[in-house]
């Protein structure tokens, strides 16, 4: 989240994100996608609540969890002294210590693995370059003055709409649903519901596409420029729509999303991605899946220069030695090294 902060706030100090963790004004926790997020404090009671059946259904009705042979009511019945001793940080080792206690002779870290994806719990920072490390701290999760939670999933669902129009819109009903990962019939009841109350308008999209969007959304013109960009790993952009033909040319779309479900750090030039990215020890390897113009590349020259001196003080070689063993299967029309 940081590298995509800086791609997209002026001046973007990383200090600040950091304080902003460490405050809990910004935490990370499981929500959308049933995967790890950085959100708006005010916004997590909300999402999590809107994400309950997803985030449930994926753990509850998986082997990993029966395994352990306890029932969902069992796990839920644990769930309000568990969150009563995430009142201080607990590592996942310790949170299966405390149910392996309680679910003897039963293992707990079957159950632990599914109330983590679950429960209101929050990451909590360890410091280091992007102030969270191994191994994972959790503590129970706090109410920061958003939107309460409901009791109901669906009322919440439509705050969790409504957000997600405010950052990706124009949208599709469909685009939100792949985004968050729940069903189609609750994203189109959450829409319908912020239209009639006015919080979403809809607006006529491709080859007849309904479209939504916030009031007044932001709708540049289409020559509008859209200056070259280096943009992290699983940038939201690439995941948010269904027709990801908007951003990434179908063609490129298995280099920059693997099968695991990686997607790479990806270099987009007239808002399209046109390659992927990483640092090496001379500066920024760009890796381009077309020949490009020579205006674009001074124009990747620079975002380059500012990326190096972005990392510098974090962590140099981001994404090159974990993540290293992808560049050997992409095409490469050509490979340049920049900002040095």
């Amino acid at each position: 989240m940081y590298v995509a902060l800086w791609n997209r706030v002026t001046d973007f100090d990383p200090a600040d994100l950091d304080r902003a963790f460490i405050d809990r004004t910004i935490v990370k926790a499981t929500v959308v996608r049933i995967t790890i997020h950085a959100v708006d404090a005010r916004d997590y009671p909300a999402f999590h609540e809107a994400m309950q059946p997803s985030l449930r259904a994926s753990r509850l009705y998986d082997s990993r969890f029966s395994v352990a042979g306890v029932s969902i009511d069992e796990t839920d019945a644990l769930l309000p002294d568990l969150l009563a001793s995430t009142d201080r940080p607990r590592t996942g080792a310790e949170l299966d210590a405390w149910l392996d206690d309680r679910l003897a002779p039963r293992p707990g870290k079957p159950v632990g693995w599914a109330i983590r994806t679950f429960a209101p719990l929050h990451h909590v920072p360890t410091g280091g370059p992007w102030s969270f490390g191994q191994p994972r701290r959790y503590v129970s999760a706090e109410e920061a003055g958003g939107p309460p939670r409901t009791g109901d999933p669906e009322a919440s669902l439509v705050w969790l709409a409504r957000r997600y129009l405010d950052g990706f819109g124009p949208a599709t009903m469909l685009d939100f649903a792949q985004f968050a990962m729940v069903q189609r019939a609750r994203a189109r009841g959450a829409f319908r519901v912020l239209v009639d109350r006015g919080d979403a308008v809809t607006l006529a999209g491709p080859v007849g596409a309904e479209l939504f969007d916030v009031p007044g959304g932001l709708l540049p013109p289409e020559d509008t420029p859209a200056p070259p960009r280096l943009l992290p790993m699983w940038d939201g952009t690439l995941l948010a729509y269904v027709d990801r033909s908007r951003i990434i040319p179908p063609e490129y779309r298995p280099h920059a999303t693997r099968k695991n479900g990686d997607v790479l750090p990806t270099l987009l030039v007239d808002g399209y991605v046109a390659g992927v990215w990483r640092p090496v020890a001379d500066g920024i390897e760009v890796t381009a899946f077309h020949a490009l113009p020579d205006d674009a590349w001074a124009a990747i020259e620079t975002e380059a220069r500012g990326m190096r001196a972005f990392l510098a003080d974090r962590e140099p070689l981001i994404y090159h030695g974990r993540y290293a063993h992808w560049w050997a299967t992409l095409p490469a029309a050509e490979v340049r090294v920049l900002g040095d």
